[in-house]
């Protein structure tokens, strides 16, 4: 049976990297706000605005109210522009005037506030820390933890070791708790070294979908390992993984992303390389799903894919992919019409954030597709081709070779390549700008693409 003592110092083994605490420790050195109270009724005073609010005074007398008393603050009417609104701060033996705003909450700048307090709070932070190590804040990015994955890779082996061998012991041990402990502080840091290195998974490249986010409690970055400092909006979240990191560091953080399936919420309408990473498939289950059933039973169906189902029941099918995935039933039983299936699959293709001929690559095929002379022009496409993205090409190639079967029973469904060019050209590519006449102008070229591409799909892919 497993000793108490060498349990947790199995768990003391499992810390996450050490988080660079400089910047926490100075964020609870800078100064504390302090509210001075204007002694008058102040009439007209906004009543969004406490006590604090001194009316219409002058830069000068702001600058006496606040002397010498750190982290003091009032707010002023200007005097030069009635109905403006200053926040007079002091910081560093000096008054710092700020020109400041109200649309329902408070602000100076990007970052709004719901009291004057903690706008303030947050301004004497950042203030301090800026002051304090704006070199070291610079250099923070040169030595990211993040890129220390043997440190993860190795984390991941004793966790995982750790885990089998907890599964026999932990009846026996009685220290069930820290059994658990190791586990729980595996960052999504770790989380992501350990599905890296994990050989079935896709390795498609992807860009972390970062969007600022209002942290409680300390936070660090799992870029640099430094604090995320602030009241709010402190740094950037990624809503497919969950990487927590600065502003200023998520520009070097790689295009490694690894979404989380808890994260993803639909399946139609998300981008196309987040939901095969999320759920670790070569291509959109949506795609394989459709065709193996189209293939099954709908190819002699007379205009696959250019007849349509009823709108309804298409919209049943996308709904059953968002609520069950790959486990949605779109058996005959539940939808005979053949038509349903392949309206939903053009449809997965027309709702995709970024089609799967992608707005990057879309004037080069349209001009590829002007070349006169088929064999340059085929070189041309293929040349293209291979600047899509990992997922857009293999969701694209599997397509053409379903869509080449399709043209194998024309006798009985009349759809050739140039049909199939038809309907699905603005389905598999739109213009970056949404222009009517663009769309217009392209649509012959559109048609012709697809057509080569079913029509040469053993050559191009």
């Amino acid at each position: 049976s497993v000793s108490l003592s060498s349990s947790i110092s199995d768990a003391e083994e499992y810390q996450p990297p050490i988080w660079k605490s400089y910047l926490y420790q100075l964020q609870q050195e800078a100064p504390r706000p302090k509210r001075i109270i204007c002694p008058r009724e102040v009439e007209n005073r906004p009543k969004y605005y406490g006590r604090e609010f001194h009316g219409i005074i002058s830069r000068e007398q702001a600058d006496e109210i606040l002397a010498g008393v750190e982290g003091a603050y009032i707010l002023r009417e200007s005097q030069r522009q009635p109905g403006c609104y200053t926040l007079a701060l002091r910081f560093g033996n000096q008054t710092l005037n700020y020109r400041l705003f109200y649309d329902g909450k408070h602000f100076v700048g990007e970052k709004r506030f719901e009291s004057i307090h903690d706008l303030v709070t947050d301004g004497l932070i950042t203030l301090y820390i800026e002051t304090k190590a704006s070199e070291y804040i610079s250099k923070m990015t040169t030595n990211p933890i993040y890129e220390h994955i043997g440190y993860a890779t190795l984390l991941r082996e004793k966790v995982s070791r750790r885990l089998s061998r907890t599964k026999n012991e932990s009846r026996k041990a009685s220290v069930t708790s820290e059994e658990n402990t190791p586990v729980e502080k595996i960052t999504s840091l770790v989380r992501r070294a350990a599905l890296t290195q994990n050989d079935n998974h896709f390795n498609y490249e992807k860009a972390h979908n970062f969007k600022v986010h209002t942290f409680r409690g300390p936070h660090w970055c799992e870029y640099c390992a430094n604090f995320m400092w602030g009241l709010i909006a402190q740094g950037v979240r990624c809503s497919d993984c969950g990487l927590n990191v600065h502003k200023q560091c998520s520009k070097y953080v790689p295009n490694d992303c690894q979404p989380d399936l808890k994260r993803i919420k639909r399946v139609y309408c998300c981008d196309l390389t987040t939901l095969v990473k999320a759920h670790n498939t070569q291509r959109p289950m949506v795609v394989d799903s459709c065709i193996r059933e189209i293939e099954a039973r709908g190819l002699k169906s007379e205009g696959l894919y250019r007849v349509s189902g009823f709108t309804e029941h298409i919209e049943d099918v996308k709904m059953a992919f968002d609520r069950d995935g790959d486990k949605a039933d779109i058996s005959a039983n539940v939808y005979p019409d053949i038509n349903i299936i392949a309206g939903a699959l053009k449809l997965y293709f027309r709702d995709l954030p970024i089609p799967v001929i992608t707005y990057d690559t879309y004037s080069k095929f349209i001009e590829a597709a002007k070349i006169s002379n088929p064999d340059e022009r085929l070189e041309a496409i293929h040349e293209v081709l291979m600047l899509l993205p990992a997922a857009h090409y293999e969701t694209l190639r599997y397509l053409m070779i379903h869509l080449k079967k399709v043209t194998l029973h024309e006798k009985e469904n009349f759809m050739n390549a140039e049909n199939l060019g038809i309907v699905f050209g603005p389905t598999l590519m739109r213009p970056p700008e949404d222009s009517t006449l663009a769309t217009l102008n392209d649509m012959r070229y559109q048609k012709l693409i697809v057509q080569i591409l079913i029509e040469n799909e053993d050559v191009l892919f």
